[in-house]
């Protein structure tokens, strides 16, 4: 058994030290698969990013000017109305005839009026030919010009009557959505009192208020001096982003917060932006031309910084360190360490080392 198995061994080995060395000469000549992109010089904007919160653009309160019971209510909660929509309907006849009076009295002074008037007239004529004394003359005029005044009082009793008559029926003072209703048909309504009927928000257009840290304060207001600043409101669970200007920049500091409050006026005309919603706002300052630029997903994290393997043109990688200066929809905007036209590993990372060849699998969609 010992003789046969010395006389295999000699062969095993050989067998070993030929497998050996085989593998050795292949393992350098394969390849990994790697997916890469081309960096490329472009333009991108310079912007802040925010979470934001919309607010409306006017808010009104709908209160009685009067005391009266609500007849009837002319739109459903959470309708949209327009500026001069009737909304409510307070019962009139109390009014009605307050007015009527008022009328009346004004009528019954007027006719006094006219009749002192004449009076007046008749004692002039007969103080001027020295037949009546000049006493008697003034304190006719003085009646007549008192029941002037009266009349005046009365037409002024009557304007109130009327506005008060107004007050009566309530139409919306600007554009926007109703909330909900505070009061119903058949209830008293006082003047000015609470709760309110209704309130209107104007969502069309709409503010969107957001914060950036204090050390930007001078970079925003540079930036303004050269005209208005866009700015990006995109709703939480949505893609699509809303369009605005910079319209306001608050003019203090938070001091518990560090941070100042701006805002931005959007049209918002589809109502995707609503009061009280929080947005991811992006504020663009400018546009940086000639940016070097490169896929997010070739920035790999490393102990000593960020790094990128880029593939020359032997097929074999290296790895430079780079400095990203700001991320923007996926795309990476590095300051150094890449230069155009370069190509840099997007995926496959984790199987490369400095020197190994590598195999394009395919460009992503940036190449």
């Amino acid at each position: 058994m010992r003789a046969a198995l010395t006389a295999v061994l000699p062969a095993i080995l050989l067998c070993l030290s030929a497998c050996s060395t085989k593998t050795a000469e292949t393992a350098p000549n394969l390849a990994v698969p790697v997916t890469v992109a081309k960096a490329v010089q472009k333009t991108v904007p310079i912007n802040l990013t925010a979470i934001g919160t919309a607010e409306a653009y006017s808010t009104v309160s709908i209160k009685s000017q009067v005391n009266a019971i609500l007849e009837q209510v002319h739109f459903k909660q959470g309708d949209f109305v327009s500026k001069g929509d009737l909304l409510f309907t307070l019962d009139a006849r109390p009014f009605q005839s307050a007015l009527a009076q008022s009328e009346a009295n004004l009528a019954r002074d007027q006719a006094q009026a006219e009749l002192n008037q004449v009076q007046s007239a008749r004692y002039q004529k007969l103080y001027d030919a020295g037949v009546a004394p000049k006493e008697q003359y003034d304190q006719m005029k003085a009646t007549a010009d008192a029941q002037e005044a009266l009349v005046h009082a009365d037409q002024a009793a009557v304007q109130s009557s009327k506005l008060q008559l107004q007050y009566c029926t309530i139409y919306s003072p600007t554009d926007g959505r109703t909330g909900a209703l505070q009061v119903y048909p058949g209830n008293l309504v006082k003047e000015n009192d609470v709760p309110i009927l209704v309130v209107i928000n104007q969502i069309s257009p709409i503010f969107v208020d957001f914060s950036v840290p204090e050390q930007y304060l001078g970079v925003v207001k540079k930036y303004m001096g050269g005209g208005r600043l866009q700015i990006e409101a995109t709703p939480y669970g949505e893609t699509v982003s809303e369009v605005g200007y910079l319209t306001f920049v608050d003019n203090n500091v938070d001091n518990t917060t560090g941070t100042i409050k701006l805002k931005g006026t959007f049209p918002n005309e589809d109502h995707r932006l609503w009061p009280g919603q929080f947005s991811t706002v992006s504020l663009r300052l400018a546009e940086e031309e000639k940016a070097i630029v490169v896929p997010s997903q070739a920035v790999q994290a490393g102990q000593s910084g960020d790094f990128i393997f880029v593939v020359k043109a032997d097929q074999t990688v290296e790895s430079r360190p780079v400095k990203v200066a700001r991320q923007l929809e996926g795309e990476s905007v590095i300051a150094s360490g890449v230069a155009p036209g370069d190509t840099v590993v997007t995926d496959g990372q984790l199987r490369l080392i400095p020197g190994i060849k590598v195999q394009v699998k395919a460009a992503s969609a940036g190449s």
